[in-house]
């Protein structure tokens, strides 16, 4: 079954339960998200319980909870995870690393992407515009040389061309 919804009146379009009802999840998301951001309910607050996000955004614990239950099983909330202190990471250090392929064919890429995700020290990968192809985020831990794995590691992993590091001092802004 389809509705009419008309976009003025000499143009309708047909529309379909699932493009609607999939139409309205989103809108709802973001007015749901807005709304508890603008009332300042963090998404880092994993402790938040429903009656405190009801109660932020105006909704009972029940309709906050099966809002929240919803969003997760239309895919808008990507999961739950547990943050560890760099202490509990065995304090690393941070390093950027742009690299420059030989070449940007599909085969070069896609070798050197399947090979990235047999790094552990690669936390992080960017295909990048600009001067270098890729910008790799890389948690070093004190037991690793920065030489042994940007020698043994990154230089050899397939296409690279050229490697650049650049090893952050501290961190300013962590948005997690």
């Amino acid at each position: 079954m389809a509705w009419q919804i008309a976009a003025s009146t000499t143009c309708a379009r047909r529309v379909s339960w699932s493009w609607l009802a999939a139409g309205l999840l989103a809108l709802t998301a973001a007015a749901f998200a807005s709304e508890a951001l603008a009332h300042g309910v963090s998404e880092n607050d994993k402790a938040l319980t429903s009656s405190a996000l009801g109660q932020a955004v105006g909704l009972s614990p029940s309709a906050a909870h099966r809002r929240v239950q919803q969003l997760e099983a239309g895919g808008m909330i990507r999961g739950y995870r547990a943050r560890l202190s760099p202490a509990a990471q065995g304090d690393p250090s941070t390093v950027f690393v742009m690299v420059t392929l030989k070449d940007q064919t599909e085969d070069t890429l896609s070798r050197f992407e399947a090979a990235l995700h047999r790094c552990a020290d690669v936390i992080e990968a960017h295909l990048m515009s600009g001067e270098s192809d890729y910008l790799l985020k890389l948690a070093v831990r004190a037991y690793n040389s920065c030489e042994g794995l940007h020698r043994d590691s990154l230089a050899r992993l397939p296409g690279v061309q050229r490697l650049v590091s650049h090893f952050s001092i501290r961190t300013v802004v962590d948005a997690e």
